[in-house]
């Protein structure tokens, strides 16, 4: 070992070394950057590395063992404390020639030594012979003698292949995007921009910090932004010359975007925290992990207030809490908005952070733009609406409120928030479509996204694959049929819509709770769409800049069908269209009948028009449900009084058949109907034509008829057609009940809606007569009652029966009805047999065979244990210790 010199020493840190001979070294800093000194190491000389030059033509290679000879000094010195001595001396380029000690196991060892030993380097052989000389050749000679370093054999084999950077730098990037690649710091422009050499190949190539910028150096004169030169010597400091990993993110230009780690982390995160970098949104989507981890970096930067953030003041929206919450999206307002129903049942518009959805690029006129639809003619609006509600609609979603846009310029306040579905950013997954884009904010404006970064990722990912919004053509609009303004067009796609059966649709608007607006992507048309069988309370509209108030439960009964089928599929069957082009029909959803659940929630009434359909005793049970719940639209309703039936009493003694052709019209329950006789259909036929004839041609005067309780008059159905109705019940000063003479089947409608009967069809008596099933009785339990009423109108429906008056009570005609194609023709006795209803025991002698029979089917149906009898007997309980008494007691 080499004893330093006792000449004076100076001691320093090694910054970077230029070759096997020569390096810098930092000296102690005063109040500034440190002193930077080039020292050449006296005594040897060390093989010369290739230097990069201007013309590529005459660009040198390295001597052999040169780059070993650097790496050795480079690993053992680096970022190191080193003793140094200098002699007098200097170049021109103000070089000084010396010796240079590292402290090693608490000995100094003079690197000179170290390189000779190693065989990297050969003792200078001039001037006269020195002691200091034969040391050196003497440790030169020992290393020839091992064959170490240069003397060994193969001297060609180390020669380092140097090489530029890679010709297609795109392709480059792409191969090795994510990768961490080792690499060495060769060196620094400013903090964020440097030059690296890649191992093993030995590339040379330009490398930018990926999301981050520092200030940096002005080319014009060299001059330096505020803090440049700390940021510099803070990074040169730390990377120089070190082994590091780069891991390729993107690229700019002729540079390599990429995160370079060191053993000690991430330097774009320190220059984060010591407040000499901002993170910059254009280059921080590229970054693969840590996005994070940067944007807190800087915000702990802000809140400390160091160095270029040493006058920040944080935005009063950035300061404030951010709100989590839970919410049911319940529809896709647009691209970028929606309606949320939150847990205490209100509704909130909010909008998506720092998005932006499609936008109509090209120049359109005035006109265009009054007719413009945007869902449909602006380019991918109606993929991202989709993409969106397929997604969404009806799922339960996690929101934080990212920020508050407060009302200004007359828009109103607008909340903007993160949703996710689980956990996937609803955001994200649609700019990652090419369905979006991310909204550029100022650089100083902190209102954004919480995950702003992963949508500049999202979006930077799009761009490449050249999806959505980022195609090089533009998108086209949709080619839409609006059926919904256009009644002749309407009338004539009817036939088409009732050939194929159930249509899948979906719901794009709700008006009122019984009127949808429904786009049939098979079709690629839009229709509106009256639901059939109900009639819904008018809810709140405006038209002509005249506001309609609603009718009572109007609002509820609209409320309740937008939140069930808005933006939903629905499944619709198409039963006709009326003269505005509106088409009438069923919607189900998820299998529901959306008429029904209107009628099963007091919402909606049935209307005669669900008589000849298959959910009219569905329909009609529902009601009567909801009549004795009282609740809404039955809130004040009051069931007809029921006229106790009394033993009738007949002379006749032999029982009399004398069928008459009927058809049943309406059924109010399994035993109770109205029906019409098969003999008189011409003639109410042709009064139903004259009746809409004649008020077709003239039609009556709105509001100019003032009915009263028992007046006949004529009344318009949901089907446009004018029918005879009686009233009934004045239920206020709007609205009436009325009974259809010729069908049995009642309604509320509005009084402007009547109008007086022309005489000339005033003759004919009502066609609908109430009759009652002879010797049966409806089943005990309310359960049981929808399926008696279902089995009844199934058995009866659309057919020609033979109807026989058996008996009659207080002027009620009591019959049996025969089906003569049926196996069972008595209908009465096939309800028996299928356990859904009672016998009602009467004790005449001419009946007796028929009670009978009746009894014995039932007792059958009791021994099946079918339908009601399946758990026992349900009249157990109609003992006179119960309190009840039978008719025939």
């Amino acid at each position: 070992m080499a004893e330093a010199p006792r000449t004076q020493y100076q001691k320093g840190v090694v910054k970077q070394i230029l070759s096997g001979d020569s390096l810098i070294i930092r000296g102690q800093p005063r109040g500034g950057p440190p002193p930077e000194r080039t020292v050449g190491l006296s005594g040897i000389t060390a093989p010369r590395l290739a230097r990069r030059q201007q013309d590529a033509d005459n660009e040198s290679t390295d001597e052999p063992w040169a780059w070993e000879c650097r790496e050795f000094l480079r690993t053992l010195l680096v970022g190191k404390e080193v003793t140094f001595t200098v002699s007098a001396n200097k170049t021109p380029s103000g070089k000084e020639f010396g010796s240079v000690f590292i402290t090693r196991g608490g000995e100094l060892q003079n690197v000179v030594d170290s390189l000779l030993s190693e065989g990297l380097a050969e003792a200078r052989k001039t001037g006269p012979q020195s002691e200091e000389m034969a040391r050196l050749t003497a440790l030169e000679e020992e290393a020839k003698a091992a064959n170490r370093g240069k003397w060994g054999p193969n001297p060609e084999k180390h020669i380092r292949d140097v090489k530029s950077a890679p010709e297609n730098l795109a392709q480059y990037v792409d191969k090795h995007h994510g990768k961490e690649i080792s690499c060495v710091v060769e060196y620094v422009r400013d903090a964020c921009t440097m030059r690296v050499c890649l191992l093993p190949g030995f590339e040379t190539v330009g490398v930018m910090l990926s999301g981050i910028k520092c200030p940096g150096f002005r080319r014009e004169d060299n001059s330096a932004e505020p803090f440049a030169q700390e940021a510099k010597f803070f990074v040169e400091s730390r990377l120089l010359q070190r082994d590091v990993k780069l891991r390729i993110e993107g690229s700019s230009n002729a540079y390599i975007m990429a995160t370079i780690i060191h053993p000690a982390g991430n330097i774009s995160e320190a220059l984060l925290q010591e407040g000499f970098a901002h993170c910059v949104d254009w280059s921080i989507g590229m970054v693969t992990t840590g996005k994070d981890k940067l944007r807190a970096a800087e915000r702990a930067a802000k809140e400390k207030r160091v160095r270029r953030w040493k006058d920040f003041k944080p935005s009063a929206a950035a300061s404030g809490t951010q709100k989590q919450y839970s919410a049911r999206v319940m529809e896709v307002i647009n691209a970028d908005a929606l309606r949320l129903k939150l847990g205490d049942g209100s509704n909130q518009k909010i909008f998506l952070s720092s998005l932006r959805g499609p936008r109509q690029t090209r120049d359109v006129s005035a006109e265009e733009k009054r007719n413009v639809r945007q869902l449909y003619d602006v380019p991918y609006m109606f993929e991202a609406r989709e993409f969106l509600r397929t997604k969404l609609i009806h799922k339960k979603v996690n929101v934080t409120v990212d920020y508050v846009r407060p009302s200004q310029d007359g828009f109103p306040e607008r909340i903007c928030a993160t949703v996710l579905l689980g956990e996937t950013n609803i955001a994200e997954a649609l700019i990652s479509k090419g369905l979006a884009t991310v909204l550029r904010h100022r650089q100083d404006d902190e209102e954004r996204s919480l995950s702003f970064d992963d949508l500049l990722t999202a979006e930077n990912r799009a761009k490449k694959n050249n999806k959505g919004l980022h195609q090089k053509k533009e998108g086209a609009a949709m080619r839409i049929s609006d059926l919904s303004s256009d009644s002749t067009k309407a009338k004539q796609f009817l036939s088409s819509l009732q050939r194929q059966g159930r249509i899948s649709g979906v719901v794009e608007f709700v008006a009122s709770g019984s009127r949808l607006r429904v786009f049939l992507p098979k079709d690629t048309s839009i229709i509106t769409l009256l639901l059939a069988g109900v009639s819904c309370p008018r809810a709140q509209s405006q038209r002509g800049g005249q506001v309609q108030e609603a009718e009572p439960f109007g609002d509820e009964a609209h409320a309740y069908t937008r939140d069930l089928c808005l933006q939903r599929e629905i499944s619709i069957q198409v039963d006709n269209v009326d003269r505005a082009g509106n088409f009438i029909g069923w919607a189900l959803i998820d299998e529901k009948n959306v008429s029904l659940e209107l009628v099963t929630r007091s919402l909606a009434k049935v209307h005669f028009s669900a008589d000849k359909s298959p959910f009219s005793s569905q329909l009609y049970a529902a009601e009567a449900a909801a009549q004795k719940g009282r609740d809404k639209i039955w809130l004040n309703y009051e069931p007809p009084q029921e006229v106790p039936q009394e033993e009738a009493v007949s002379d006749d003694k032999d029982r009399k058949v004398s069928y008459q052709k009927v058809v049943v019209s309406h059924a109010e329950s399994s035993t109770s109907f109205y029906v019409q006789k098969v003999e008189n259909g011409p003639q109410l036929e042709g009064l139903m034509d004259a009746l809409n004839t004649e008020l077709n041609a003239n039609p009556p005067t709105v509001g100019a008829y003032s009915p009263k309780r028992n007046d006949k008059c004529a009344a318009k159905y949901s089907d446009g057609q004018w029918y005879r109705v009686q009233v009934e019940k004045i239920i206020s000063k709007d609205e009436i009940q009325l009974h259809y003479m010729d069908y049995g089947n009642k309604e509320t409608q509005r009084v402007t809606t009547l109008c007086p009967l022309p005489s000339k069809c005033s003759s004919l008596p009502a066609q609908a007569t109430l009759f009652s099933l002879a010797c049966a009785r409806p089943p005990p339990e309310e359960d049981w009652q929808e399926d008696s009423l279902i089995a009844f109108q199934s058995a009866v429906e659309g057919k020609e029966l033979d109807m026989n008056v058996e008996y009659r009570v207080q002027g009620t005609p009591y019959v049996s009805l025969h089906d003569s194609g049926a196996e069972v023709s008595d209908i009465c006795k096939r309800l028996l047999l299928a356990g859904l209803i009672i016998v009602d025991k009467r004790r005449d002698k001419r009946l007796e065979k028929l009670v009978s029979d009746y009894v014995a089917s039932e007792q059958k149906a009791r021994t099946d244990r079918v339908a009601m009898w399946v758990y026992g007997d349900v009249t157990a309980d109609d003992a006179n210790e119960f309190g009840y008494r039978s008719r025939t007691s």
